[in-house]
């Protein structure tokens, strides 16, 4: 019989718990298909024939002239003039499942701003007029994408930093230690509108705030791991053959410190999510056009009758925070090696 391996059991563990394992999979096709917001929602068809030729204006641009308009300027395909042009008679169009980009305003609603949904707009729209399916789609993949890349450098900073006060110890952990406290001491919200004072709004400005204060929680378990582990006696037998302290540090003590890393990693994503909506909410995050959940909410907080508004956002917005800590319990179940 074949023997499995630790990280083969882990994920037996962990597709046992069939919450978490379900979760996972609705997560990563919701990503995914976020990640060609594009294609799903977007205010130009796919594919246009026209009068024999081809045309693909989601990857270029067309002047109205081109399919009989009078302007050269873009083609606005919701303009019914140019859908009757590009749909008549021995002409068709290939439209994304939404009609509608991030940024795209509907000037032909019947309805005055904020419409409610109809069939132009499925979950209605914002007070400007934008789609508010389309916003939910592209704020949901910015929040993921934001999510993961300031995961990732926290978990990276936090590795290394919790590494080199474990394995060193002594001085430099006292004062790396002293270092924190005073670093996390510091008001992270203050900070973060005295710079959104003085430049200009960017989620890299904000992914770069962030990460400066992401990585101390993390430090902390990896140090604890570290300082448990190079007392270990395959430590001591590899230093005393000689083996530098960098190979020990990343062959040996390292691994057998991802349990905490890999288990925390949903819920940092999570917490993630949440400081950016917050911090869009509060009008410190990412700049007006950028389509965000937070900046909805804000807008439902301004609106109350616009009620598709706050339920649509909040029900993306708990219903991907459930779905990550649903996967975050599983992981935890299944790096736990006390379970069979």
């Amino acid at each position: 019989m074949k023997a499995i391996s630790p990280t083969g059991r882990a994920w037996q563990r962990f597709k046992s718990n069939r919450r978490g394992y379900v979760s996972l999979w609705i997560f990563l096709i919701l990503f995914v298909l976020s990640l060609v917001a594009e294609v799903l929602s977007n205010d130009k068809p796919l594919l246009v024939a026209y009068q024999g030729e081809y045309y693909f204006p989601i990857v270029k641009n067309y002047p109205e002239t081109v399919f009989g308009g009078d302007f050269a300027s873009e083609t606005d395909y919701n303009d019914p003039f140019i859908v009757e042009r590009i749909t008549s008679e021995g002409n068709w169009a290939w439209f994304p499942l939404n009609r509608y980009s991030f940024n795209s305003i509907n000037y032909f609603a019947e309805s005055p701003n904020p419409a409610a949904p109809s069939r132009q707009n499925l979950l209605g729209t914002d007070d400007r007029g934008r789609d508010v399916l389309a916003r939910l789609i592209y704020g949901f993949r910015i929040s993921v994408l934001f999510a993961m890349a300031l995961t990732l450098v926290g978990t990276l900073v936090g590795i290394l930093a919790g590494a080199l006060q474990g394995y060193l110890g002594g001085r430099f952990d006292l004062l790396f230690q002293r270092f924190m406290e005073v670093w996390g001491s510091m008001p992270e919200l203050y900070l973060l509108i005295i710079f959104s004072a003085i430049f200009q709004p960017s989620i890299t400005l904000l992914l770069i705030l962030l990460s400066l204060f992401g990585w101390m929680g993390l430090a902390d378990y990896v140090r604890a791991e570290f300082l448990r582990g190079r007392n270990m006696d395959y430590v001591k037998a590899a230093r005393a053959l000689g083996v530098s302290n960098r190979a020990i540090m990343l062959r040996h003590l390292v691994p057998n410190s991802m349990t905490p890393v890999i288990t925390f990693l949903p819920f940092r994503i999570s917490g993630s999510i949440l400081a950016l909506t917050s911090l869009d909410f509060l009008g410190l995050g990412v700049p007006p056009s950028t389509p965000s959940l937070g900046e909805l909410l804000a807008q439902g907080k301004d609106n109350i009758e616009a009620w598709w508004l706050s339920l649509t956002t909040f029900g993306v917005l708990v219903g991907t925070l459930v779905l990550l800590i649903f996967i975050g319990e599983a992981l935890r179940e299944a790096m736990d090696t006390r379970r069979g």
